[in-house]
C-alpha cells in the first residue's frame, strides 16, 4: 500500500521522468488518450474486466475507496463500458482516476470533470447490465499488465504502472531528473 508522502511526491513529477528513471518500467501504449485536462492521475489500481457489459464497472465503484484508480480491462468491446453517470459518481467518491482500455460515451461531460479519464475510444453504444465480470484480479490494460494496488501515474504524456518498491527504489532518479530539467 502506497503511503500519502509517496503518492504526494508522485504528484510533483512527470510520467515522462518517471519512465526516464528506469526505460524498463511499464508504461501504457498511446492509443488511451486523456479526454479532459485538468490534475495528474496518481493512485494504486483497483481493477476490473469489462467486456461488453458496465456491471462489474459499477461493483468496482461500489468498492472503491477515495484516491483509488479504476483500470478497465473491457477485453476488445465495442460498447461503452464508462459514460457520465459512472465518470460523475467516480469523482464524488473521491477517486484519483479511471483509464478504460476501450470505449466510453457522453465525451462532452467527461471532458468537463476534475477526474482525470483517459479512454482507447468512444461511441454511442453503451453496454449491457447483464454479467458480473472479475474485479481486483491482474488485468491487460493499456498493453501492460496491471495488477490489484499497483501504483498509476499518468499526465498528458501517458501513463506509468509501477509498484510501491519500484516506485520507492526510482523516485528519488525520477525528482533528481526533474530538478536537473527545470
Amino acid at each position: 500500500m502506497p503511503t500519502v508522502e509517496l503518492l504526494r511526491r508522485l504528484s510533483q513529477i512527470e510520467a515522462s521522468h518517471l519512465a526516464d528513471a528506469d526505460k524498463s518500467l511499464r508504461v501504457m501504449d498511446a492509443g488511451l488518450q486523456r479526454l479532459n485536462p485538468g490534475p495528474k492521475l496518481v493512485g494504486p489500481a483497483r481493477t476490473v474486466v469489462a467486456r461488453e457489459d458496465f456491471m462489474s464497472v459499477m461493483v468496482a465503484l461500489e468498492a472503491a475507496a477515495p484516491g483509488d484508480v479504476l483500470v478497465i480491462d473491457t477485453r476488445g468491446s465495442r460498447r461503452a463500458v464508462l459514460g457520465e453517470l459512472f465518470s460523475l459518481e467516480a469523482a464524488r467518491r473521491g477517486l484519483a482516476g479511471v483509464v478504460v482500455d476501450g470505449p466510453v460515451r457522453d465525451v462532452v461531460t467527461l471532458r468537463q470533470l476534475a477526474l482525470p479519464v483517459y479512454a482507447r475510444s468512444q461511441t454511442p453504444l453503451a453496454g449491457t447490465l447483464r454479467e458480473l465480470q472479475p474485479t481486483q484480479v491482474p488485468v491487460s490494460c493499456g498493453g501492460v499488465r496491471v495488477s490489484p494496488g499497483e501504483i498509476l501515474l499518468g499526465d498528458d504524456d501517458g501513463i506509468v504502472v509501477a509498484s510501491v518498491a519500484e516506485l520507492e527504489r526510482l523516485l528519488p532518479a525520477a525528482e533528481a531528473i526533474e530538478a536537473r530539467e527545470r
